[in-house]
């Protein structure tokens, strides 16, 4: 009787493991099929990928970063003419030459 009992554990113990192992086949299978379906779900709702959206946060950084170094140059340059324009000239300024002619008699 002692064989018997073995033999029926050991039956039982590979039914276990058999079903264990359904149990994860089944379970990947329901995870492709959500992951799937939420792919779908995403794409018709035109969300954006996380790949591309830190490829346009960088270009964004990058950009702002641009633009701030190019404010500085702007008003530096701005500030250099302003300099130029103020300064006092040698020379007097001409004055406007008259449109009247003078005419013959």
């Amino acid at each position: 009787m002692n064989n018997g009992s073995n033999r029926v554990l050991d039956e039982l113990a590979k039914l276990v493991t058999d079903a264990a192992g359904a149990a994860q086949g089944v379970r990947r299978e329901v995870e492709t099929a959500f992951r799937g379906q939420a792919e779908r779900l995403l794409n018709t709702m035109d969300v954006v990928q996380r790949e591309d959206f830190e490829a346009v946060r960088e270009m964004a950084i990058r950009a702002r970063a641009e633009n701030t170094a190019l404010l500085a140059r702007i008003e530096a340059l701005e500030a250099l003419v302003g300099q130029k324009g103020k300064a006092p000239s040698d020379t007097p300024e001409k004055p406007a030459a008259s449109g009247s002619r003078s005419k013959k008699a």
